[in-house]
C-alpha cells in the first residue's frame, strides 16, 4: 500500500514542477533553435558527403592502380 502513496506522491509533484516551475521558450526562441538545428544537420550532411565522396574517390583510385 506504501508504493501506492509514493507513486500518487511523485505524480502529484511531477505534475506540479510540471505546470509551476517549468519555463517554456517563447514561439521566437523556438524558432531561432530550430533553425540553428536544421543549419548544423546540413552543414553535418555535406561534411559527410564530402568524406564519402573523396574516400570513394580514394578506393577507386587504389584499385585502378592496382588492379
Amino acid at each position: 500500500m506504501e508504493i501506492f502513496v509514493k507513486a500518487k506522491r511523485y505524480i502529484c509533484s511531477s505534475f506540479d514542477e510540471l505546470i509551476n516551475n517549468v519555463t517554456w521558450p517563447t514561439r521566437s526562441e523556438l524558432t531561432g533553435s530550430s533553425v540553428v538545428v536544421l543549419i548544423a544537420s546540413l552543414l553535418l550532411a555535406l561534411v559527410v558527403f564530402a568524406m564519402d565522396y573523396s574516400l570513394e574517390f580514394i578506393v577507386k583510385s587504389v584499385y585502378k592502380l592496382l588492379f
